[in-house]
């Protein structure tokens, strides 16, 4: 399914739901994959930003996973398998690894980039649709724009690195 369309019911608002908990889980992973590749060698002299700045990805993963993963149980749905789900989100999100970025920043940039779309997509779709849905509309939207602001703001946060290390 395209996010270009309109998400007209509610079986297709939780596979797009969904989508979004495998999404986070790929950034949670990718974040813990940086902080556990390093030896402690690496672990010591890592400076205390970019660590804060992953295990705050990380976090930030887990808590907005939880909260979608509440939006799709409240939906009158049948769930996709989350091998499916897996398949969909390696295909269109997940196509490079970190190792595939010059560095912990740029893919961090690249992992909240990828959300913050999905999210706006998401959102734009769900406001296309005049589709009824098990779940209230404000609260679903009011979410997902939570989600997709602290995304924008974790943009802001790496580019703000960045451009600081430049």
């Amino acid at each position: 399914m395209s996010l270009g369309q309109r998400v007209s019911s509610d079986h297709q608002l939780a596979r797009l739901l969904q989508i979004g908990v495998v999404l986070e889980e790929v950034v949670e992973a990718r974040a813990y994959r940086h902080l556990d590749s390093l030896s402690a060698a690496e672990r010591e002299a890592l400076d205390d930003e970019i660590a804060e700045l992953l295990e705050h990805a990380a976090e930030e993963s887990e808590d907005h996973r939880e909260r979608l993963e509440a939006l799709v149980a409240e939906l009158d749905a049948d769930t996709v398998a989350y091998e499916e789900i897996e398949q969909l989100v390696e295909a269109q999100y997940a196509q490079t690894s970190p190792d595939d970025f010059d560095g912990v920043l740029y893919d961090a940039l690249c992992n909240e980039e990828t959300a913050y779309k999905f999210y706006d997509d998401l959102i734009e779709a769900v406001e296309a649709s005049d589709a009824d849905y098990a779940i209230d509309r404000d609260r679903l939207l009011d979410t997902l724009r939570t989600i997709r602001a602290e995304e924008e703001e974790g943009v802001e946060e790496v580019t703000a690195i960045m451009e600081r290390r430049s």
